[in-house]
């Protein structure tokens, strides 16, 4: 039997349901992470995708290959093993990819730029995306991961000392839209990371790199927009209600 998609339900829900659909968004580059909570039908609009051809191209890839992700399946995780996850995985990931792309963007940048001037972007929006990560990154793994980490177990209740949980999240979802913006500098920069005729290997790595930062940050923003974040705040707001009653 066909699974059925409603249009009505957010991009970011359709890619919680089953995380090979981002691979039909990344292709038709309808934003699943930052702009997950729009709905389907939303999103093809703003794209000029007509709805139901992404719905059909949707349960073609299902019908065809399954979901290929379901063994690493975020929605069904719980938070504090969501949250691991996410560091042993993205932010370790970033934590090497980082420095490695910072020097392979400043070696193309000083051996080509005068010729092709939009490198200069790319030096200036990858450092300040590289800043901010590293800082982001520091500030979930010190402060919010570990609120939701105490909050599952129950160690203490929500809402003293720090605040509602809502607050470092709301500062966390800022600052991916602050990413979402320099990675969209970055791929109209560089002509969607497509190497110019005549590139030399390192500026083909440097363009294979970027277009591998932004792939797994759009899963590392969905992951945490899409799933880590509302499911902690509803357990906050579940908690929150067993007090007052």
């Amino acid at each position: 039997m066909r699974a059925e998609i409603d249009p009505r339900s957010t991009v970011g829900q359709l890619v919680a349901e089953r995380p090979a659909r981002s691979r039909v968004f990344e292709a038709l580059r309808i934003d699943y992470c930052c702009g997950g909570k729009q709905p389907l039908e939303e999103a093809c609009r703003q794209r000029n995708l007509v709805t139901e051809t992404v719905v059909d191209l949707l349960l073609a890839m299902e019908a065809q290959e399954g979901d290929a992700e379901g063994a690493d399946d975020p929605g069904g995780m719980t938070l504090t093993e969501l949250a691991d996850h996410i560091e042993q995985t993205h932010h370790a990931e970033l934590r090497i990819e980082l420095p490695r792309l910072g020097r392979l963007v400043e070696k193309v940048r000083d051996a080509h730029g005068e010729t092709e001037p939009r490198l200069h972007r790319v030096f200036e929006a990858f450092n300040a995306l590289r800043d901010e990560l590293s800082s982001h990154m520091v500030k979930e793994e010190r402060v919010l991961f570990p609120m939701i980490r105490r909050m599952e177990l129950a160690i203490e209740p929500q809402g003293q000392h720090c605040g509602s949980i809502a607050n470092p999240i709301r500062q966390m979802e800022a600052e991916h839209e602050d990413a979402g913006a320099a990675l969209e500098v970055l791929r109209e920069a560089t002509d969607g990371f497509t190497p110019p005729e005549g590139a030399c290997n390192s500026w083909r790595a440097m363009l294979d790199g970027l277009a591998w930062l932004e792939r797994d940050m759009h899963r590392h923003v969905h992951k945490e927009n899409n799933i880590l974040f509302p499911k902690a705040l509803q357990l906050e707001s579940a908690a929150n209600a067993g007090r007052s009653t």
